[in-house]
């Protein structure tokens, strides 16, 4: 198997275990520490393009979105994702696998089999 990314925070339990998943399957995939190398906002407009969930789900509405005082509701439209996460990286759900036109937010066992299978 070949051609997977994982956007990845090592930190992460989420991305640890959809990397080690990945690796056990032999997906070998490039990994992407996006909160050192943050995805450009053409890079993210890709991304969006293949995410099979709803693009509002790309931004993690944790402490971090909190403590911006953002309101959710005005993060659900391709464009205002896209900006957010240029100006915002550490809000981008995790992790996030892409393979052959795909990206799917892989936080569950059976997304890492969906993406595995596509």
């Amino acid at each position: 198997m070949s051609n997977f990314v994982i956007y990845f925070n090592p930190k992460c339990s989420k991305c640890r275990i959809a990397l080690g998943t990945l690796n056990e399957k032999g997906a070998n995939p490039e990994v992407v520490e996006y909160l050192n190398d943050p995805p450009s906002r053409e890079a993210l407009s890709e991304i969006v393009d293949m995410l099979s969930d709803p693009v509002a789900d790309l931004v993690r509405k944790d402490q971090n979105f909190a403590a911006l005082n953002l309101d959710s509701a005005a993060y659900i439209e391709k464009e205002s994702v896209i900006e957010l996460l240029v100006e915002h990286p550490e809000l981008m759900q995790r992790p996030v696998v892409v393979r052959n036109g795909r990206a799917v937010i892989a936080r569950s066992p059976e997304a890492i089999e969906e993406v595995l299978e596509s």
